[in-house]
């Protein structure tokens, strides 16, 4: 499965893929639109931490042991059979958090539009190449096959 890698070394904290990551999955597709006149707006499923000069951005690790699948009460949280990306059923995410809490890297957060529901990174399945990864000017995202463990 494609997983998403960061050479940190490369990330100047522009937060770039955060913007891209917001603007893709908005309901205008449009930068301008997205930021000032969806609202609620989307929450961006890429998230930069910054702590001085050094930055990086934290995408979901789609971990081969899931525990936000292991810790879902509804089912919502699955692993995609195509793709092998771990993603969220919003009509079946019962608000609960528990996948939330559990997620290791705090990837996982509310959705603040509307319903109680998780929102999280799905790899940009439309695309051949998350959104996150073109947008980075350093490319210090990379979208990689990655070899399961045996």
């Amino acid at each position: 499965m494609k997983k998403i890698y960061v050479r940190e070394e490369y990330c100047m904290g522009c937060r770039l893929c955060e913007i891209h990551c917001l603007v893709e999955h908005s309901k205008s597709k449009k930068i301008i639109k997205a930021y000032k006149e969806e609202f609620p707006r989307a929450l961006p499923r890429m998230i930069v931490e910054q702590r001085g000069p050094v930055s990086f951005a934290l995408p979901c690790r789609h971990c081969e042991e899931a525990p936000c699948i292991a810790a879902c009460i509804s089912g919502a949280m699955q692993r995609d059979k195509k793709t092998g990306a771990v993603l969220c059923d919003q009509e079946r995410c019962v608000g609960c958090w528990s996948c939330i809490m559990v997620c290791p890297f705090g990837i996982i957060r509310r959705d603040t539009r509307g319903r109680r529901v998780v929102t999280k990174c799905d790899l940009c399945p439309d695309k051949k190449v998350p959104v996150c990864v073109l947008a980075c000017p350093n490319e210090a995202l990379v979208c990689e096959e990655h070899e399961k463990k045996k």
